[in-house]
């Protein structure tokens, strides 16, 4: 960057004729100015230029040196225009992250909106259920459900993700509705090895203390589409986010159960690599999902 500003003082040295206007110009003293050129001047082992009372002009090294100093600054300032322009305007590759059933099931939807509204963005959906170093990875937001343990990375709160316990109408009949979260210890549990305390359930209700019950099953899996097709073909009671169930208590393939206890809730964030110098793109995709995640955003998963 040094080097930049130095070629760039040096042409604007040359066109004015004076190293004090050339200083004024770039908010710099005259003697730093003097000394950056002579520096430039050692470090080439040639003079470029003729210094007199009346001003100063280029030798013949000088002058050559200066055609080609002044395209690099033309072409430094065409980058900086460039990347000021990016900065500003809703356009360019925006990698997203999160993981697959929240990706699928309802960020996938939001994103080909959003980019039907705003055709100059480049969209990079990718989703996996494994932790992603953003900046390693590039990504530019991550929506990631839960407590946030990064706090270096900047983040917007988008919502609230609700569980619920379901279970297939035919397997209800069979094993009967659990009415109380103790039931549960009499059912097959279908477990979700990765959150909602994996074979521990805990809920809440309106009014009394939490209650934690200790589920068993003969299934379990990380991926919520598994759990969700197991409970619909009724083998047994599970824990799912609203956003995964919905559809099916909505045709009637599944039925919410325990419906006066509450399972805790996950906080939505979206996450991105600095709270600084935030590209628009990023900010304005995080303000317009913002506006997704209002009461019951899940129903139209």
């Amino acid at each position: 960057m040094e080097r930049i500003q130095a070629i760039k003082l040096f042409v604007r040295v040359v066109d004015l004729g004076s190293f004090s206007k050339a200083a004024t110009e770039l908010g710099i003293g005259q003697p730093a100015a003097t000394k950056q050129v002579s520096r430039m001047e050692a470090q080439l082992g040639a003079r470029l230029l003729h210094r007199s009372t009346q001003g100063v002009t280029p030798t013949e090294i000088g002058l050559l040196y200066y055609d080609k100093c002044k395209l690099i600054a033309h072409h430094v300032q065409e980058a900086e225009s460039v990347a000021a322009l990016m900065q500003t305007q809703l356009q360019g590759a925006l990698r997203i992250n999160t993981s697959v059933a929240f990706g699928r099931r309802v960020l996938a939807p939001m994103v080909m909106q959003f980019m039907r509204m705003n055709p100059q963005v480049r969209i990079d959906l990718n989703c996996e259920d494994r932790y992603v170093n953003m900046i390693e990875q590039g990504v530019d937001v991550a929506v990631r459900m839960g407590p946030l343990a990064d706090s270096t990375l900047g983040s917007r709160h988008l919502g609230l993700n609700p569980w619920v316990v379901v279970a297939a109408p035919d397997y209800l009949a069979r094993a009967g509705t659990p009415l109380a979260p103790p039931d549960l210890q009499q059912h097959t549990a279908l477990i979700y090895s990765t959150v909602q305390g994996d074979a521990r359930w805990h809920f809440s209700a309106p009014s009394g203390p939490t209650q934690s019950v200790l589920v068993r099953g003969n299934l379990r899996s990380n991926n919520l589409s598994t759990l969700l097709e197991a409970a619909r073909q009724g083998f047994g009671v599970a824990a799912l986010p609203r956003y995964v169930a919905h559809a099916s208590i909505s045709n009637g393939a599944l039925v919410s159960v325990l419906d006066a206890w509450q399972l805790p809730q996950q906080e939505i964030h979206a996450v991105f690599p600095s709270p600084r110098m935030v590209p628009v793109k990023v900010t304005q995709f995080i303000a317009w999902l913002q506006g997704q995640f209002g009461p019951e955003w899940w129903c139209g998963k």
